[in-house]
């Protein structure tokens, strides 16, 4: 515990020695600004509502972009620049460093995440929102960037380019997230079995993330992302153990 802590710690401070964490938050929070009050988009101020939907409800196709953007160089980075090795040397288990990077990529989303707080004292200026629902929102927002991650951390060990690891993770995600379209749902729907049409949209990000949006957060949506997230992450560890010799 005491390595991983000390990997996390490690890759965190690492984020904000480069401008790279700096660029990476200013564009988050303009792009989810411009989301949430463009007229054609999010439509904040037209909608008259004292919610943030509309500020929620693209957080799916900003996270498929910009965080593979981020996870690319977990660990294509360290392949490429044979650092790899170096770590692997070190007192540290395989699993801590794995758990140690992707810890400090989570903290350093969910930091991005929280610097968007003055739009939830915003919307209590202007109305009386439900702000279980935005907590909850919050946090499925947190949860699905996790998944994000996880998926891509996995990816990034797979190569030493980071744009594969980037063009990877973005088709993964994508497919993760478009399998909760209707338009997904109606196509599969008579040409495969019901049940599996059904397996396909609940494997979907956005299936799970619009639940929890609503206020509602189901115990088997926090499983899904905890499972996921999980699995990712002994998968990334396997990869690192047989990539580290290359």
């Amino acid at each position: 515990m005491h390595a991983m802590l000390s990997v996390t710690k490690r890759e965190l401070g690492g984020y904000f020695v480069t401008p790279v964490a700096y660029v990476f938050i200013i564009i988050f929070l303009v792009l989810a600004g411009a989301t949430t009050f463009a007229v054609n988009l999010g439509a904040f101020w037209e909608r008259g509502q004292a919610d943030l939907d509309s500020f929620f409800s693209f957080h799916p196709w900003l996270y498929l972009f910009l965080i593979p953007a981020l996870s690319m160089r977990l660990w294509a980075e360290e392949r490429k620049g044979g650092t790899l090795e170096l770590l692997m040397t070190l007192p540290v288990p395989t699993w801590a460093a794995v758990v140690g990077k992707y810890l400090a990529a989570w903290v350093f989303t969910g930091l991005a995440l929280a610097l968007t707080f003055p739009l939830w004292i915003t919307v209590n200026q202007l109305g009386t929102p439900d702000n279980g629902a935005i907590a909850a929102a919050y946090l499925g927002s947190l949860l699905m960037a996790g998944g994000f991650l996880a998926i891509g951390s996995m990816l990034s060990a797979t190569t030493r380019s980071q744009v594969i690891a980037l063009v990877l993770t973005v088709v993964v995600c994508a497919a993760l997230l478009f399998a909760g379209i209707s338009d997904v749902a109606e196509f599969l729907d008579g040409r495969v079995p019901a049940p599996v049409v059904e397996t396909v949209t609940r494997f979907s990000f956005l299936t799970r993330f619009t639940e929890i949006r609503r206020g509602v957060i189901d115990l088997r949506d926090v499983v899904f992302f905890f499972s996921l997230i999980s699995l990712s992450l002994i998968a990334n560890a396997v990869i690192v153990e047989a990539k580290k010799a290359d």
